[in-house]
């Protein structure tokens, strides 16, 4: 819950909708659920519905001004030059929850500054305020460290590939390098990014146009950045209108490997 007596901070706000949801998520779990087709093999549960609803609600009442783009429920409110917009993704692993995998994450960023990411079944806010990175594990906060010793890097084998035949992702998990010097692991769910700045996972990868304002990706890539990790598209440059795609990485080191192999 949100301190009403003073203004909460925007980081605050970020935390407080992102439990919001989660709560609805874990609330939900293991129900058989109605599903509202979105075409092309995705769809939407009554979980993603609801989440997204109750993240609204946070929003609203602390930011009343600000505009919301949200997953399921598209526009809300008009962004002017430079104004305030939140990113809201309430179910990332939709296909993972609807089959009783728990690896799912709900996303709430503030365009340029703070995000959240909850982890429903973990119990743990992955926040930051733009600046500094935290995991929140009950009330208790604890500085985002990443490091790529686990070796294991998530890679996004969802379709589509925008990349190919250039780049498909599935191709680097049969490099020989990646093969000798990482392990693979296919966590369906941005919650992985948020595992990178954590220290969970040495590396995230996924190919597609400009990510750095969508409403999946956000939060994570707000987070590694401020946590330190190294962030561009799959083609080296900065995210942005002109870049592709998402390599995360703990390191420098970690970077420059993944992408030798993503350029050969």
């Amino acid at each position: 819950m949100i301190n009403s007596s003073a203004e909460p901070s925007d980081s605050e706000v970020a935390i407080a909708a992102a439990r919001a949801g989660a709560d609805v998520v874990r609330g939900l779990y293991g129900r058989r659920l109605a599903r509202t087709d979105k075409g092309g093999g995705d769809f939407a549960t009554a979980a993603d519905i609801e989440a997204e609803e109750k993240i609204l609600r946070v929003i609203r009442a602390a930011r009343p001004e600000d505009a919301v783009l949200g997953e399921e429920g598209g526009q809300r409110g008009a962004v002017a030059e430079g104004g305030r917009q939140w990113l809201v993704d309430p179910l990332c692993g939709t296909l993972n929850y609807a089959v009783g995998t728990m690896l799912v994450a709900v996303n709430v960023a503030l365009r340029g500054g703070a995000a959240a990411v909850a982890d429903p079944f973990g119990g743990e806010v992955f926040h930051t305020d733009g600046r500094t990175a935290w995991v929140r594990h009950e009330d208790v906060d604890t500085p985002l460290t990443p490091t790529s010793a686990t070796r294991l890097v998530d890679v996004n084998l969802d379709p589509p590939f925008p990349g190919a035949p250039g780049f498909r992702a599935v191709d680097l998990l049969a490099h020989p390098v990646f093969v000798e010097e990482f392990r693979p692991r296919v966590a369906s769910s941005t919650l992985a990014l948020a595992w990178v700045a954590a220290g969970k996972r040495a590396a995230y990868v996924t190919d597609g146009g400009d990510l750095s304002g969508n409403v999946h990706f956000a939060a994570g890539i707000a987070l590694c950045r401020a946590a330190g990790c190294v962030v561009t598209g799959i083609d080296g440059r900065p995210l942005g209108e002109t870049g592709r795609g998402l390599v995360a990485a703990a390191d420098d080191a970690t970077h420059r490997l993944l992408m030798s192999m993503v350029r050969g």
